[in-house]
């Protein structure tokens, strides 16, 4: 089972998922999980192989959507899925899998295609610093090399220094990064109401890629936030939180109209 961080209470309307990228946690989405917790449950999970969650040989999207159709009926199903990046993969592959487990999904600056070239970056850096050896991530951050020093803060997040270890598991997540850049062949539609939300500064979602997407979520709705790149929500947090909140609560549409457009 996914490590959940709850934020509220359960109520009339239904919960909110939020499935972070890779690298991330859930803790990275604690402000705007809170946030939007005024008015729904929100659950953040961290995604196996990050944060508090389970090890385990596999990080394929088919693996990581049965985690979170765990999670969602462990809970109150159906509910509304956010995920970003890599963890919008596993939510769309969630809804494309479980179509009943999910209502609304929310995929934030990621499309349903396999990405070329594989970094690995990241890793060596990570894996240049000896966790049971530092005693602040200042000095972690000092013997990380080869990547953008705004990156720093981020993966540090994922350094347990108390346990001194890094919360990730690095060997997992460079074997598997071929499979995280991609994107499985997995049948079926989500015929439910998706929004594409992306950074304008951002190429991860192409013109190109909207029949792909359309053809697997007939009902998408698209949307860019100004001035904001791939990390729109960290980028511009009130932004992506008014955006994910006039989504989710826009009324519901009779059958009629849905089957009529």
């Amino acid at each position: 089972m996914l490590n959940n961080v709850i934020h509220g209470s359960p109520g009339r309307r239904p919960a909110l998922l939020i499935a972070h990228g890779l690298y991330g946690s859930a803790r990275n989405w604690g402000v705007i999980a809170r946030r939007l917790s005024d008015q729904r449950q929100v659950i953040a999970v961290d995604m196996r192989n990050h944060g508090l969650s389970p090890h385990a040989a596999s990080h394929g999207y088919e693996d990581m959507a049965a985690d979170l159709a765990q999670t969602v009926q462990a809970h109150d199903p159906p509910m509304d899925v956010l995920g970003h990046s890599m963890g919008g993969k596993a939510a769309m592959v969630l809804a494309l899998m479980h179509p009943d487990l999910v209502r609304r999904l929310i995929v934030a600056d990621i499309a349903p295609v396999a990405y070329d070239g594989i970094d690995t970056a990241p890793i060596a850096a990570m894996r240049a610093v000896d966790p049971a050896r530092v005693a602040s991530r200042s000095q972690a951050a000092g013997q990380m090399q080869g990547i953008p020093e705004e990156l720093k803060p981020f993966l540090l997040q994922s350094l347990d220094l108390k346990a001194g270890k890094w919360r990730l598991n690095l060997d997992v997540l460079e074997r598997e990064m071929a499979r995280i850049r991609g994107f499985p062949e997995v049948s079926g539609r989500f015929e439910g109401d998706a929004l594409f939300l992306t950074g304008e500064k951002s190429d991860y979602v192409r013109p190109e890629h909207r029949d792909r997407i359309k053809a697997l979520f007939p009902r998408a709705r698209f949307a860019r936030l100004p001035g904001a790149g791939h990390w729109l929500h960290a980028e511009k947090p009130r932004d992506f939180e008014a955006a994910v909140r006039a989504f989710l609560d826009r009324p519901d549409q009779p059958a009629a109209n849905r089957l009529g457009r």
